[in-house]
């Protein structure tokens, strides 16, 4: 029996495949990768025959990418090739560059990192549900990819509680990306409102007032006042919480009613004017302490002032035109040579006679001018007797 060897550099995975008679050719494969052969724990032959040589690789690494060769020892060697593509799994992102607690105003960082990841992973940030864009920065690690992005962002109270959720996408994690959530927290100043029970209170009812607070620390304790003082009635009105109750309405009960609460951040107040009804009368139709229901004679007689002060001054440009309409009358009267007369109705008698005196000399005019193209010597006395006539008028 002929056995054949291994060229020494092939060793590691070989199969030597043994012929029956001495004639036999002897034929074996070997498995290289690149240029060398493998010499390795992790990769074990599962499968040799005339036909087909498999081999696995546990535990894969990134090094382990690269070209493999099946080599066919024949006369002639035959060779194929394959490369082999290993994908860098991502690790899971964390999320830093934020320091709870932040204040209203403060300007943050939030910075979402992964490593290992080959070909370079891709994050996107979401606010809640809503997407949002951060700057992403992506460095080389050997063989990996090592991915950072970078959200800035100016914080208030509506950002108090928002989840921001860090989400690393990458084809070795096909459908399910990695995700990483911080909830912040900001802290604010507080605002206070009132809520009451009952629209239009009258006497008799059960009423409750609700000092309603956010802020963040929760301002604690809620104080109620009174017209600036302490709550008058303690029987009947009772503080429980961040409500008042005040069991049976009376007319005493009338007045400004004000609640505070404060944090460490600063003190926030709101005031509800309570008036009560009498039970007999027909409730009002609106809240008075609605916005744009307090004070409603203010604007009942601003609304009036407004109006009396339109009026009077439609009625002083009616007269003032009317006056200036009635003295140009007056005066083009006058201006036709009736400055010296003595009163209004002389200037008006010599007013019409001079415009009647117009009216002559422009007649007598246009008599000349007819008879000056028509001069004859049978006209000429008229003419003479015309320059005559026209010479007396203007002397009238």
């Amino acid at each position: 029996m002929n056995v054949c060897l291994c060229p020494p550099s092939s060793v590691c995975l070989m199969v030597l495949l043994v012929c029956p008679t001495a004639l036999c050719v002897c034929v074996y494969y070997v498995f290289t990768v690149c240029s060398p052969a493998l010499r390795d724990n992790r990769i074990e032959l599962v499968r040799a025959t005339w036909a087909e040589l498999t081999i696995s690789i546990s535990d894969i690494s990134l090094s382990d990418e690269g070209q493999y060769t099946c080599s066919l020892f024949t006369m002639p060697v035959k060779t194929t090739k394959a490369f082999l593509t290993v994908l860098g799994v991502p690790e899971r992102p964390e999320i830093t560059g934020f320091t709870k607690p932040a204040m209203e105003g403060d300007e943050i960082t939030l910075i979402c990192t992964t490593s290992g990841s080959k070909p370079a992973a891709h994050i996107r940030w979401f606010r809640n549900d809503k997407e949002v864009t951060g700057t992403k920065e992506v460095n080389a690690t050997g063989k990996s990819f090592t991915v950072k992005s970078t959200l800035q962002l100016q914080v208030d109270q509506s950002d108090d509680g928002v989840a921001y959720t860090c989400s690393v996408e990458h084809v070795s994690l096909s459908s399910n990306p990695y995700q990483v959530t911080e909830v912040l927290e900001v802290h604010y100043a507080p605002h206070v409102e009132i809520s009451h029970s009952v629209i239009i209170p009258q006497e008799g009812q059960y009423f409750k007032l609700e000092c309603v607070s956010k802020g963040n620390p929760l301002p604690e304790p809620v104080l109620w006042s009174k017209d600036g003082g302490e709550l008058p009635d303690i029987e009947r009105m009772i503080v429980e919480g961040r409500e008042l109750t005040i069991t049976a309405l009376n007319k005493t009960d009338n007045g400004t009613y004000r609640c505070e609460a404060s944090n460490y951040l600063g003190t926030s107040g709101a005031e509800y004017v309570l008036f009560v009804y009498a039970k007999d009368l027909p409730e009002p139709t609106t809240d008075p302490n609605a916005p744009g229901q307090q004070d409603p004679d203010h604007a009942l007689i601003g609304g009036v002032v407004a109006v009396v002060v339109f009026i009077t001054l439609c009625l002083i440009i009616a007269l003032g035109r009317y006056l200036a309409r009635h003295k140009g009358t007056y005066l083009t009267h006058e201006a036709k040579g009736s400055e010296d007369a003595p009163d209004a109705d002389t200037a008006i008698i010599n007013a019409e006679g001079n415009h009647a005196a117009e009216e002559k000399k422009e007649y007598f005019h246009q008599e000349a001018e007819r008879n000056v193209l028509h001069l004859t010597p049978e006209n000429i006395g008229y003419a003479d007797n015309y320059a005559f006539r026209e010479k007396h008028v203007n002397n009238m």
